[in-house]
């Protein structure tokens, strides 16, 4: 509790970026569906998130070098708190399209640098109770701001006028923060070759919960009001969904820490399918189940990417986490980027529960990969603990105890050579 305390302005930044992130996007999906923008459109705002996201993901980190941790933490809440008004006052589909690429991309580097921070303030005896904390800073605001959003009239300039505010008072503990900023953070780079070789199932697994996850994420409010909901269902059913990947973290984790973990792997994909193909049935019988529907999907579906991260750990090097996990959410963003599009196209075509078929689908065919991959390989004698993953960032994955700490310290710069001896 000691190492939480010393580190409450930044978990209190986190919260409120975490928190109002969620919200935006939810705010978008439903205000897009009130204005009648095509369910291509409201596909777009998530896909070009994560396109501003992977760019952050690349670019930040020399902004950070350049101008120093608090000066770009500046920078990008406030590039993303205009961002977030600014959709009230131009309410057009390509306008907001792009401005949900910048704000991928400045909240790529705040969550990079506040996770780069906690990871400097963590030792290898604190690391797992700093990830912890972390963990339910994440869940707990992302719930209760989902849950907060029927509050407002989506059609109003206050929910984004809200939003606005949010980001910026996370400027205020971090301004303020005595905390000593952290050394500079590298970027990662997507290695796809090394990834195959590490563990395939969790390469392509990571691919196919991005596309899953991102259609959810993204056409999630549509669904909702294609099924005659009013527009505060969305919030509570998207907060069911977060709640119920919270709320199975750790048992799913617990039980993949105690037998093959490609076993856990399949049972859930295959446990997603069945669940995926029961939402639509199920939340049609009134907004009590719709809400059940996404707990019970959520449950299954959220911690899926958690899984995929340490089943690569398994196979992987002593000391290789941070590279080989920063290319897993790599690979993961970029195919994040066509999942809404996808699910978009199957909406306009099939109707809205044509969403939760293109999950399922999606979901069979990891559960296929996953039987064929226990074919061809046995399980590893030494297996990596389980470590929680809900947000997508390569700095969380510093904050893993499984990381070897010489693997975040940069290599020493060569001495200059002697004179007149050739290099």
């Amino acid at each position: 509790m000691r190492v939480a305390f010393s580190l409450i302005s930044l978990l209190f930044a986190a919260a409120l970026l975490f928190g109002s992130n969620g919200m935006h996007s939810t705010l978008l999906g439903v205000r897009g569906t009130l204005e009648g923008f095509p369910a291509t459109a409201i596909a777009l705002f998530l896909t070009a998130y994560y396109v501003g996201f992977i760019a952050g993901c690349r670019r930040a980190p020399k902004i950070i070098r350049d101008v120093g941790h608090i000066r770009a933490f500046t920078a990008f809440a406030s590039i993303a708190s205009a961002a977030a008004v600014s959709h009230a006052l131009l309410v057009e589909s390509w306008f907001w399209i792009a401005t949900r690429v910048v704000t991928g991309f400045c909240f790529a580097g705040l969550q990079m640098i506040l996770e780069s921070w906690l990871n400097e303030r963590a030792t290898n005896e604190n690391r797992g109770q700093v990830l912890s904390v972390y963990r339910v800073t994440d869940f707990t605001s992302a719930t209760l701001f989902q849950a907060i959003l029927p509050v407002f009239d989506p059609k109003s300039f206050v929910p984004f006028g809200v939003l606005t505010i949010l980001i910026s008072v996370a400027l205020v503990p971090v301004a303020l923060t005595r905390i000593p900023a952290p050394p500079v953070p590298k970027s990662s780079s997507l290695q796809l070759r090394r990834l195959w070789t590490v563990s395939p199932l969790a390469a392509v697994g990571a691919a196919l919960i991005g596309l899953s996850a991102s259609s959810y994420w993204s056409m999630g409010p549509l669904f909702v009001s294609g099924l005659g909901y009013p527009a505060e269902a969305t919030g509570l059913f998207i907060g069911a969904l977060i709640f119920g990947g919270a709320l199975a973290q750790w048992p799913l984790g617990w039980l993949s820490d105690r037998m093959d973990r490609r076993y856990v792997i399949i049972g859930m994909a295959a446990a997603a399918v069945v669940i995926a193909l029961s939402v639509p049935l199920l939340a049609g019988l009134g907004q009590a189940m719709l809400i059940v529907s996404g707990l019970v999907f959520g449950a299954v579906a959220v911690p899926a990417f958690g899984l995929a991260i340490a089943h690569a750990n398994d196979h992987a090097e002593p000391g290789s986490s941070v590279a080989v996990n920063a290319g897993l959410l790599l690979l993961y963003g970029a195919s994040a980027c066509f999942g809404p599009l996808a699910a978009s196209q199957l909406m306009r075509l099939f109707g809205t529960n044509a969403l939760f078929w293109w999950i399922a689908a999606i979901y069979v065919a990891l559960a296929a990969f996953g039987i064929v991959r226990i074919s061809l390989r046995e399980a590893p004698k030494v297996r990596e603990e389980y470590v929680p993953i809900m947000r997508t960032n390569t700095g969380i994955f510093e904050l893993d105890p499984r990381a070897d700490p010489r693997e975040q310290e940069p290599a020493p710069e060569p001495e200059p050579p002697e004179a007149g001896v050739r290099t």
